[in-house]
């Protein structure tokens, strides 16, 4: 995959156990060209959980990107005007986010910059990772499934046994699946077998 000449927003949100698993993700697209915009949710922003504290991902972030986060929606805002982003990517993406997404609720930076991407019609990839993706988020997912301009990152059920509603994606297949958007294909298959128990 070649990124050259690629500008790439990649937004994080508050599966703080997911973020180790992302960061490598980031850095693959700058390997291979693309410039990398980082777009943070208050949550990654300002918490600090078992996983890692705040200030860690924040670094690891802006050395990987070599720019600075955007963090507020004002500061989210221009995106949709300046049309800078080629192809946007949430991962992870929450299910709160996935919520809020499929019913047009506006009220953080990454959901600005999704705004804005969609009001530009160029793709914006999805990478769930929810403990109600089969539960009540299962109807907003299929709202997004079907949306014109949104993309999803294979995603399977991660415990089946312990969490029978919790889906995630395959984050290692996150470039696969912006590479497969930008020439507005669905990388597939969408529904996988994430995990065996």
């Amino acid at each position: 995959m070649n990124f050259t000449g690629k500008t790439v927003g990649y937004a994080l949100t508050g599966s703080h156990c997911t973020l180790e698993e992302v960061m490598p993700q980031v850095k693959r697209f700058v390997d291979a060209g693309a410039r990398v915009i980082p777009i943070a949710s208050h949550s990654v922003m300002t918490t600090d959980t078992r996983f890692g504290e705040s200030d860690h991902w924040q670094r690891q972030l802006k050395e990987i990107t070599g720019n600075d986060i955007i963090s507020t929606i004002v500061d989210a805002e221009p995106l949709g005007p300046s049309k800078l982003l080629d192809v946007m990517v949430i991962a992870p993406c929450t299910g709160n986010t996935t919520s809020k997404l499929a019913n047009a609720l506006t009220e953080s930076p990454v959901l600005m910059a999704a705004k804005a991407q969609m009001r530009n019609q160029r793709p914006l990839v999805l990478a769930i990772s929810t403990n109600d993706g089969l539960g009540l988020n299962a109807a907003n997912i299929a709202k997004l499934l079907v949306a014109k301009n949104i993309y999803f990152v294979p995603f399977g059920q991660d415990n089946p046994q312990q969490k029978p509603n919790s889906l995630v994606a395959r984050m290692d297949l996150v470039p696969e699946a912006c590479y497969a958007a930008l020439e507005g294909k669905q990388l597939q298959p969408v529904l996988i077998e994430r995990f065996l128990y």
